[in-house]
């Protein structure tokens, strides 16, 4: 026998192993010497899986295990936030009273917000903390999604908010807020987390980011304490203005920090879109060219422009639905299959079908785009004022209230199915809805029938009725063999008996998480842009239509009907 081995071969040096702990014994003996395995591509190799794995369960018997909670199991655990410090900037404005103020309330009540959280207004005008509470509390009561008001609610809330004036161009007035900020962290805790939402005028957007940079407002620090801006729309009002602001952006903030919102992606449906078509198997397969005739998309609304005269005057259908609202819903229907269920490779798939569609020419907007403008009329039993008599409207107004367009999404899906959206003000009623048309049966069976099968439609109802409808066709009962549509519909409310969140509320607490599925990410907004800008320009070198062109509370001018027409196809009736 060899001086350097025992009788069982082994070499002396090397100590006995640690039994198997997956084998029963009655006790495991330590291991005397700790294995270290040595580095993969170095000259000593690879250590054994059969001592890797010995030494993982030393550290793991090491290791304290964590307390079970029993009661923890079956439970919907919902997601909390980090400790926070949310800026509001522009807290004064319309949006903070019917929307903002609302959606926080909603998820403090909710318990989705930290204990840390606080709240800090800034806005130009003069406010004691007092009176901003109470003016707040009157605005969270009637806009509030579930009633009836919690007093004890709000008063802890409210305990949690604070105001500063804040001068957006004054450089004093940001040093300011920054040591306030810093002091707000330190008594609640916050860890240096802070929101920044800038629900101002989008002139205001590139001022208020450029401060924060200035003051330091946007480093995040290296023990977790994490810096995010949300911007509201419209971001930019043509491609070039929209690049301008999001270099202007990148200056201060990383992309991963920019949350750019669009409330309809928040809408519960809309969601719901992504799990209908990538959880369901029996729909994917004819989600394509082969089945699918067309697809519509409509997002209509009964009001007019209510006291934002001056703001539609610059901005008008295109910008203000066109541009996102309905792009973001077009991109939704006509996405792939992400590769993983994240923001990015979400964003990714969105971003590829608006480079999919071709921006038109001058002929191409005449053909393929329609705009209106709504006269006077009935909504109901209210006599309403045409657009050009609402309040800061010109008389002579050349602003769109109303835009539908057909386009084309040139790849290997969705190549020849045409796409129709519209959008306006005043229509006959508050709807918004994707309507997905199959293709009819390619040969009639039923010639006995009194009338000719319909097609089958998907509809996916984003407003007020959240829900799904499918049509198909069966029989009537009875001898003959006569066939009729029918419908199978799904609504949210009497299904789940939920009240579902307000899209606030979703896109909120998806900032507050750091989750950016739900907004748009930079080349997404210059995409579609990109697509609406030429639109926009051709509509410049020639003169308008006869405006006002149709009726308040009919659903359009007569050219938007002719447009779908050309086709063979109609408009359906909401």
């Amino acid at each position: 026998m060899a001086g350097g081995e025992r009788s069982d071969g082994r070499p002396k040096s090397t100590p006995q192993p640690a039994p198997d702990p997956e084998v029963t014994e009655p006790a495991l003996q330590p291991v005397t010497t700790p294995v270290k395995p040595a580095r993969r591509g170095t000259s000593q190799g690879v250590a054994p899986i059969r001592q890797l794995r010995l030494a993982g369960a030393v550290r793991r018997r090491r290791t304290r295990a964590e307390p079970v909670n029993p009661l923890r199991e079956g439970l919907r655990l919902e997601r909390m936030p980090d400790p926070s410090l949310m800026v509001l900037f522009g807290a004064t404005g319309d949006l903070s009273h019917r929307k903002v103020i609302p959606a926080l309330y909603e998820l403090w009540r909710s318990n989705l917000l930290p204990h840390e959280f606080r709240l800090v207004a800034a806005a130009r005008r003069p406010y004691e903390d007092v009176t901003f509470r109470a003016e707040m509390r009157a605005s969270a009561e009637k806009h509030s999604r579930v009633q009836p008001f919690d007093d004890g609610v709000w008063s802890d809330f409210a305990a949690r908010m604070s105001y500063e004036r804040v001068d957006f161009e004054s450089p004093a007035d940001f040093d300011r807020l920054a040591v306030r900020l810093k002091e707000v962290d330190a008594e609640a805790g916050a860890r240096g987390n802070m929101l920044f939402y800038l629900a101002t005028q989008a002139s205001a957007f590139p001022v208020i980011v450029a401060q924060l940079g200035r003051v330091g407002l946007d480093h995040e620090t290296h023990d977790g304490g994490w810096r995010r801006v949300v911007i509201e729309k419209p971001f930019g009002h043509d491609v070039d203005s929209a690049i301008r602001l999001n270099r202007e952006v990148g200056r201060v903030f990383r992309e991963s920090q920019v949350f750019r919102i669009d409330h309809y992606l928040g809408k519960e449906i809309v969601r719901n879109l992504l799990v209908f078509r990538f959880g369901n198997g029996i729909f994917e397969p004819i989600w394509d060219r082969r089945y699918v005739d067309h697809v519509q998309i409509t997002v209509a609304e009964s009001l007019g422009v209510a006291q934002r005269g001056a703001f539609y005057e610059e901005t008008g259908a295109s910008r203000d639905v066109l541009q996102n609202h309905l792009l973001q819903l077009l991109t939704l229907v006509a996405m792939e299959p992400p590769a993983m269920l994240s923001a990015e490779a979400l964003r990714d798939e969105k971003v590829k079908v608006l480079r999919a569609v071709a921006p038109m020419t001058r002929d191409e907007v005449t053909r393929n785009v329609v705009r209106g403008q709504y006269g006077p009329g009935w909504i109901g039993e209210e006599e309403v004022p045409g657009y050009r008599s609402e309040p800061e409207v010109d008389p002579e107004s050349e602003t769109e209230t109303f835009v539908a367009a057909r386009l084309e999404i040139d790849h290997w899906r969705w190549a020849g199915v045409p796409f129709y959206l519209r959008t306006g003000k005043r229509l006959a009623k508050r709807a918004t809805e994707i309507a997905i048309h199959f293709k009819p049966v390619p040969h009639r069976l039923f010639v006995g029938s009194a009338t000719d099968p319909e097609p089958n439609l998907l509809a996916l109802r984003i407003q007020p009725d959240e829900g799904i409808l499918l049509r198909f066709v069966a029989k009537v009962p009875g001898l003959g063999v006569d066939i009729r549509a029918v419908n199978m519909d799904f609504t949210y409310g009497s299904s789940f008996a939920v009240d579902s969140p307000d899209a606030y509320e979703t896109l909120l607490l998806d900032a507050l998480l750091g989750d950016g599925s739900l907004f748009t990410r930079a080349d997404e907004v210059e995409e579609a842009w990109r697509i609406v800008t030429p639109i926009i320009d051709a509509w410049l070198d020639v003169p308008a239509p006869r405006f006002p062109d149709y009726e308040a509370g009919s659903w359009g001018p007569r050219e938007a009907d002719e447009l779908i027409a050309r086709d063979g196809r109609h408009w359906r009736r909401i």
